[in-house]
């Protein structure tokens, strides 16, 4: 290997590089040796083979095997709704690849289907590539398992420091002297398939971090039987003194993310103890609010305890392959508690995914500057807490009086600058009056089908320019009802399906509202389709319906001002759609949490997803491939460059004040036709919490603002075509407030008086 030393100085010691080494003009089979199901498969007639990197994980890569077009043929298979252009499987030692000769005697490589049986492996056929062309690839394969294995650069590597991953026979295994390196290409590529199918060992999975020898370790000598450790790190502890509005030390702690069989397979707690006993351990899950910083090299989150005091805990660790290993470990105990489901078998784009949602804000090297002047100007302008303009609107004498009960949902008008409120079986009607004000109008009472059956919607959205409301009854999912606002009365019941229920509704597009569209879009928990009031019988479209085998567990949808749509699901996914009735153009896997609204931008650029604990923030720009400056919606992300989830949430210092834990109301972006979105409004218990959106698009993924009021808030958005009002409905009343009037959280705008640092428990299992 030491003639190419040169040659792969070239190819690997540019880490900008995505592609280290190439090989085309081959051909890709599946290669089974079991008895039943023995045989060649090819995959690919014509396809090439790539050593890349992974941009978001260091030192690591894939093995990319991407079919070739004739000429005229990538052309028409751009119309089908799937195409299986690639296989990538990540660079580990339990690839098992070696080199080896196919049935025809070509030179090959092969290595093992981690995702198959243990009878299958994957053999890539290069006819074409000369031998020293084949034997750079073959050095770059080992180079990238070594990196994966060890963390650390493979520049300057001999020969010896390769030897460990050249694959040998598994009877050779119990040898102690190495085989010579042909002993793994003069094997037929199926007698190596029976091989290892026969092999009584199993491989650890592709995705599984391989720990590095100091933390091995750490972890042999800390584990406790009982509870199997997924990682075992020292840090320092640290806990948030409320009255001081600092983190204090509380001592050097060994922490542990561990799995407590007596609670299930998916029971995982992180606990910390010093020498004299454990400190704490909390079960594992997104109530959590975690918050991982590897600019500083720490964990954050809440612990709600028994007696609901809640507390913001901190851990710093000392080096970077600590908070790696800890890093990979929380995610994958979060992951697998969230989802009921082994790390182990998620694919590995999946799991890159998941973990690239971790990754903290982005650095701008413009924004630093600019955010701490905006801030200084912020602080200037500030008002005290007692300067703070009263919200409420003096009472009008001459107002009729709200009807009894308590606020459920808000929805905003599009025309008419009217807000609507539903309360039980009634819905309020209030219009905007200016100043930011808003003023009780009238009432829709005794909301009832057709039929007379007095009923309390489930959800309202409204239609044709405001002069429709669309109302879902619980008690008949199958069924829209339509509100005639003018009337005050439901005046038609549209059947959508006889079997499939209408779960989730949206308007055909962005602004549909403020036109006459008749038609809008429904999904039940797996099918998405189109509604039609005009046609007679049911108003489903047939012609325009998406029905999954499986149960996704749709949640909600929106749409694009084109009519593009984001689906989202109890799972956590998110699919988009460029129309109805074809295949997903892009599937987003589940981070675990359910997704309980979704909302995206007018161009479809970016989607916000709620989730109880954090917004997911999603640019759908494709950045590279092909496709490069297409949305996710008309074509598909290529596997290795997915895009990035950027996670909105409140800081764990914050919400210690609270003294509940977050639970976000649907998030929304300020909307209005030829306007661009600029914040991001959502709410949790008492609080209105806003964003700068274009804060957050340089990565400032912290910088909100917030609003504490009274009573809990039901629901808030943004008045129609402007980004200062947001409309808030509380549970006994509604009100305007001008987002300049939120605050930087702090203390005195969050905390609600809550216990002093002595009513801190221990929190044991």
């Amino acid at each position: 290997m030491n003639i190419f030393r040169s040659l792969i100085g070239k190819v690997w010691h540019d880490p900008n590089a995505a592609e280290v080494v190439q090989l085309r003009d081959g051909q890709l089979y599946l290669v089974r040796s079991g008895a039943v199901r023995g045989g060649r498969e090819c995959i690919y007639n014509d396809a090439m083979a790539t050593i890349r990197r992974v941009p978001s994980l260091e030192h690591t890569f894939q093995l990319v095997i991407t079919r070739v077009y004739e000429e005229g043929d990538q052309e028409l298979l751009e119309d089908e709704e799937e195409t299986d252009e690639e296989r990538v499987f990540l660079i580990c030692e339990e690839l098992e690849f070696r080199t080896s000769k196919s049935a025809d005697g070509e030179p090959s490589f092969v290595w093992r289907d981690l995702q198959g049986d243990f009878d299958e492996l994957y053999e890539f056929v290069a006819p074409v590539a000369n031998e020293p062309t084949r034997a750079l690839f073959e050095t770059c394969m080992y180079r990238a398992m070594y990196e994966r294995k060890y963390r650390a650069s493979a520049d300057d590597l001999g020969d010896a420091d390769l030897q460990e991953f050249i694959w040998q026979p598994p009877a050779a295994k119990k040898s102690k002297t190495k085989p010579a390196r042909k002993a793994s290409g003069s094997k037929s590529v199926e007698t190596a398939a029976a091989a290892a199918h026969d092999s009584s060992s199993v491989a650890t999975t592709s995705a599984s971090p391989p720990a590095s020898p100091v933390a091995k370790k750490v972890v042999a000598k800390s584990t406790e039987p009982e509870m199997p450790s997924l990682a075992t790190e020292q840090a320092e502890l640290y806990l948030w003194d409320k009255d001081q509005g600092v983190f204090e030390k509380q001592g050097d702690v060994t922490v542990r993310v561990a799995r407590n069989p007596a609670g299930g397979q998916y029971d995982y707690w992180l606990a910390a103890a010093t020498d004299e006993g454990q400190v704490l351990a909390h079960r594992i899950s997104s109530e959590m609010n975690q918050r991982l910083s590897s600019r500083v090299l720490s964990f954050t989150w809440n612990n709600i305890s028994d007696n609901g005091v809640g507390n913001s805990w901190c851990l710093r660790f000392d080096s970077e392959e600590s908070f790696d290993e800890f890093q990979r470990a929380f995610t994958r105990a979060l992951w697998e508690t969230q989802n009921q489901w082994p790390w182990e078998k998620a694919k590995f784009e999946e799991q890159n995914y998941v973990l690239s949602s971790n990754v903290e804000d982005i650095e701008m090297k413009d924004a630093e500057d600019e955010s701490d002047e905006e801030d200084a100007v912020e602080s200037e302008l500030d008002k005290s807490e007692d300067e703070e303009e009263e919200e409420y609107p003096e009472e009008d004498e001459d107002a009729p009086a709200m009807p009894k009960g308590r606020n459920k949902q808000l929805t905003v008008g599009y025309k008419g600058d009217r807000s609507y409120v539903v309360r039980d079986d009634k819905i309020g009607v209030f219009s905007h009056t200016g100043q930011n004000q808003v003023k009780y109008y009238a009432s829709i009472s005794n909301v009832a089908t057709p039929k007379g059956k007095v009923f309390s919607p489930k959800h309202v959205m409204l239609h044709d320019q405001d002069t429709k409301m669309v109302l879902m009854n619980p008690a008949e999912p199958n069924s829209l009802f339509n509100l005639d606002i003018e009337r005050g009365k439901v005046v038609e019941e549209w059947k959508v399906h006889d079997d499939i229920t209408v779960d989730a509704i949206a308007p055909d597009n962005k602004f549909a509202q403020m036109t006459p569209e008749q038609t809008l879009v429904g999904i039940s928990h797996n099918a998405l389709f189109r509604i039609d009031p005009r046609v007679s019988g049911t108003k489903m479209v047939d012609s325009q319906f998406k029905q999954y085998v499986s149960r996704n567990k749709f949640s909600s949808v929106a749409t694009t001002e084109a009519g593009k749509l984001a689906v989202a699901s109890e799972k956590g996914d998110l699919r988009l759609f460029d129309s109805i009735g074809k295949n997903a153009k892009t599937a987003l896997p589940p981070l675990g949490d359910p997704i309980v609204g979704v909302d995206v931008t007018a161009d479809g650029r970016w989607i916000v997803a709620t989730t109880k604990t954090y917004l997911l923030l999603i640019d759908t720009l494709i950045g590279e491939g092909r496709y490069t400056g297409s949305l996710g919606f008309d074509r598909s992300f290529p596997a290795n460059a997915k895009p990035i989830p950027r996670r909105l949430q409140l800081r764990a210092e914050h919400v210690a004040y609270m003294d509940h834990s977050v639970s976000f109301t649907p998030a929304r972006f300020n909307m209005g036709e030829g306007k661009e979105e600029n914040a991001i409004v959502t709410s949790t218990g008492q609080y209105v919490v806003a964003w700068d959106f274009a804060k957050v698009k340089k990565g400032h993924l912290d910088k909100y603002e917030i609003k504490k009021y009274d009573q809990f808030v039901v629901q808030d958005n943004f008045k129609f075509g402007d980004d200062k009002e947001i409309i808030v409905a509380l549970q006994n009343d509604v009100l305007a407030i001008n987002k300049k009037n939120l605050r930087r959280p702090t203390r005195a705008s969050l905390a609600a008086g809550g216990p002093s640092r002595s009513s801190i428990v221990n929190t044991p299992y």
